[in-house]
């Protein structure tokens, strides 16, 4: 009887432990335990979702969005197709309430969903599945709507709602805020493993994309943090994108000041340091620029070949100082 019993129990473990592991895509849905903020910035028309979640690039499933269209959160069992026919619906018009309908209306398997809309006119919608792994809920406020499954209570939405609500800076700024205070408040019920971070904002992005920030941590000890980093240094590239367009409308000194701003936190880069030899080399400050030059060389010895062939550094191509650089086998010590 007592053997019997055991076996019971460990069945009923291992039923249950099968239930919180992922499921491969090409078998159903994998179990996204998470809590995510979708919102639109009503300054801007920018919208983002960032998200947290003990498990795998998550990011790479839970957030969607488009510039001028709206943006989705679809977790818990997730429901792949909720993003792309979501932004589909909002792009024919339909309101973040009616997509919801739509969406969870057509899917047997909708009480094992969680998905947040927000439409173009910052209307948000969400639904949680009576089958969702508590505690998962949602909190919506203008603009936003914060939601989570498999947390360790409602205090963790509602701590990402009063740090949105309440932080200054710009939309990706108070994503990350409610993120950190939802962490704070406890967050995923199994721990931290993935993060991400989706804004969208027309024209923005590479290549004239939509996407202007679209940062992942698939696996960190503390996604979190590191997303967070990864911000940062998103923030100092656009600084060097912006350095070449004052350098393309002849604004020599002001993208020398942006690049020195920029190495300003991060001394130890050569590319960096290149660049800004480039530029002082073409704004005719050749004792600055060599200078500038030697580090970079200090820091990535390809950049003697690289000076070679560069254009900026013409104007300094035949002052000897300038050959010596290059003929040096080290640079000036970083």
């Amino acid at each position: 009887m007592r053997a019997r019993l055991r076996q019971c129990a460990l069945s009923l473990v291992v039923s249950f432990s099968i239930l919180l592991l992922p499921r491969p895509l090409g078998g159903g849905e994998p179990v996204i335990a998470t809590f995510s903020i979708i919102a639109r910035d009503p300054e801007t028309g920018d919208f983002g979702v960032a998200v947290q979640s003990k498990f795998f690039n998550a990011a790479a499933i839970v957030p969607w969005a488009k510039a001028g269209v709206g943006a989705i959160a679809t977790q818990a069992f997730a429901n792949y197709s909720y993003g792309p026919e979501g932004l589909k619906l909002l792009e024919q018009g339909l309101t973040a309430p009616e997509v919801v309908r739509r969406l969870t209306e057509a899917d047997p398997g909708r009480e094992r969903r969680q998905l947040a809309v927000i439409d173009a006119k910052g209307n948000v919608a969400h639904f949680t599945g009576r089958q969702c792994i508590p505690w998962a809920g949602a909190v919506a406020g203008p603009n936003y709507s914060a939601q989570g499954n498999i947390l360790v209570g409602e205090q963790v939405v509602r701590a990402m709602a009063r740090a949105f609500e309440t932080t200054r800076g710009d939309l990706a700024d108070r994503l990350v805020a409610a993120l950190v205070a939802g962490q704070e408040a406890g967050g995923d019920a199994r721990g931290q493993q993935s993060a991400g971070l989706l804004v969208v904002r027309q024209g923005a992005g590479f290549g004239g994309s939509d996407r202007y920030i679209d940062l992942r941590v698939d696996d960190h000890p503390e996604p979190i943090r590191e997303l967070q980093r990864l911000l940062r240094r998103y923030r100092l590239t656009l600084q060097l994108y912006r350095s070449m367009a004052l350098e393309n409308e002849g604004k020599l000194d002001d993208a020398i000041a942006l690049v020195r701003q920029v190495l300003e936190h991060d001394p130890q880069d050569g590319e960096k340091h290149y660049r800004l030899a480039g530029l002082l080399a073409k704004a005719g400050r050749t004792a600055e620029a060599l200078q500038a030059l030697e580090r970079a060389i200090a820091l990535n010895p390809h950049f003697r070949v690289l000076a070679q062939q560069n254009p900026s550094f013409e104007r300094v191509k035949t002052d000897p100082k300038f050959q010596r650089v290059l003929s040096e086998k080290g640079g000036t010590r970083p």
